[in-house]
């Protein structure tokens, strides 16, 4: 079957579905898989190694929002060319992309294991799981290279609409992933080392079989390796739209990560419920963020094919669309919120502060949903930096405001958790009046980047 999309022309609703829907379904199954980590240690070791384990959600997290929004500048960059028609534009990028991916996986790597203890420190992670923390994230910054490249090698089948291929490939590794995370802790006895190896192994094998599949493809977005060459211009430009994508995306850890101390002062317990919360939480995100994706992409390639009315009919469509499917699913979650929190723990005390942390979160969607694909829309034309600096002031830097303030004063979980829909709120006012004036300002005149 044909796995491209014409975002062209036509009717958007059933194009954007058809790209959204597999995109989710990647992202709330890599959750569940990554998901399967604590639900191993929790059944199967002890609530420590849980604790130790959900610690390290916020850290990956700060890395793995860096690659998806580094991606992004390709997955831009090449829909634009796509939607301008030029093929050596194509196959410059795609090339210049893969060869960014190996070498910059290689220095996060690196980066990664030099400032490991520093940040578990700072996260005020309690002497009793420090080891297994600082285990567990050791191990698995040793998979940042294939992380990196996995994401950026997606982007690139993403830009022509293709969601699907990347979907099938996650499945074949998380289904791997599962099974080595039962056989190395259940037969060989191993606790928070055996899940990170497995998290590794599964990501090597995703990012090589998409490596295949692009080797092996008969369009523009092959990979040669006779013809790999790095483009500096193409690389800058990527770096462009990337950079403050993934800066953007870093700031969300970042405050996290603050957050996450708070949380870690109020005991094992809260931490154990905010783990396994932030593990169904963050399945109705990825519905959101599919949706941001496919504003991006969208109007990405019609940006190159110099149709501006309909990248703002995308824009439009994309948020009515979230708003439905993404009401739909937290609604879901929040009925079914006991059992599916039982999963990961079987302690009432943590079930129900998961079921609060759940309703706090899912309360600020609509801001988040505003937010974000607003700034997929900006960035669709390239336009990374505005939406990456208005969330900077307004996320980060209230959230680690309220943190050191409001929380300092109350020190409960609820005083803690409601910075978010404050946070989000601001950060959605901010970024959708750039949006707006962005758009009128576009309207106004043609298409004068050269691609």
């Amino acid at each position: 079957m044909k796995r491209e999309i014409d975002m062209l022309s036509g009717s958007l609703w059933d194009k954007i579905l058809v790209f959204v829907i597999p995109l989710a379904v990647t992202g709330i199954l890599q959750q569940v898989f990554n998901a399967a980590d604590i639900a191993v240690v929790g059944r199967f070791v002890n609530e420590n190694a849980m604790a130790a384990v959900g610690n390290n959600g916020s850290l990956v997290g700060l890395m793995i929002s860096l690659f998806i929004g580094m991606s992004l500048g390709t997955n831009v960059v090449i829909a634009q060319y796509i939607g301008h028609g030029d093929r050596t534009g194509i196959r410059r990028a795609v090339s210049t992309s893969i060869i960014a991916a190996a070498v910059g996986g290689l220095l996060f790597l690196a980066l990664g294991e030099v400032i490991a203890v520093p940040m578990i420190r700072l996260l005020a992670v309690p002497e009793e799981i420090f080891g297994m923390t600082l285990l567990y994230l050791r191990i698995y910054f040793l998979g940042m290279p294939v992380i990196f490249l996995y994401n950026v090698e997606a982007a690139i089948f993403r830009s022509k609409g293709d969601t699907r291929t990347p979907m099938i490939v996650l499945i074949i590794a998380g289904v791997i992933n599962v099974g080595l995370n039962l056989f190395l802790v259940c037969v060989a006895g191993m606790t928070v080392e055996g899940v990170a190896i497995a998290t590794v192994v599964a990501n090597l094998i995703s990012a090589a079989i998409l490596f295949v599949l692009l080797c092996r493809s008969r369009d523009d977005l092959k990979i040669d390796l006779k013809e790999l060459r790095f483009d500096r211009q193409e690389f800058l430009r990527i770096v462009r739209i990337g950079v403050p994508s993934g800066i953007q995306s870093m700031v969300f850890s970042i405050a996290n990560l603050c957050i996450q101390s708070g949380i870690n002062s109020l005991g094992t317990t809260v931490m154990a419920a905010s783990a396994a919360a932030l593990n169904i939480e963050i399945i109705a995100f990825y519905l959101l963020n599919s949706f941001t994706q496919a504003c991006t992409t969208f109007v990405g390639q019609n940006y190159g094919a110099g149709n501006i009315i309909r990248c703002k009919k995308v824009w439009k469509d994309c948020i009515l669309l979230a708003i439905i499917f993404t009401a739909a699913m937290c609604i879901t979650i929040l009925v079914f919120s006991r059992p599916l929190l039982g999963l990961f723990n079987k302690n009432p005390e943590v079930i129900e502060l998961g079921r609060i942390r759940l309703f706090y979160l899912y309360s600020a969607y609509l801001f988040s949903l505003l937010a974000d694909i607003s700034s997929g829309y900006l960035r669709g034309f390239g336009k990374s930096l505005t939406p990456a600096l208005a969330t900077v002031f307004t996320v980060c830097g209230t959230r680690i405001l309220w943190v050191y303030t409001v929380f300092r004063q109350h020190g409960t979980f609820g005083s803690l958790l409601l910075v978010y829909p404050v946070s989000l709120g601001l950060n959605a006012l901010v970024i959708g009046i750039c949006a707006l004036l962005f758009s009128r300002k576009i309207l106004q005149r043609p298409l004068q980047e050269k691609l």
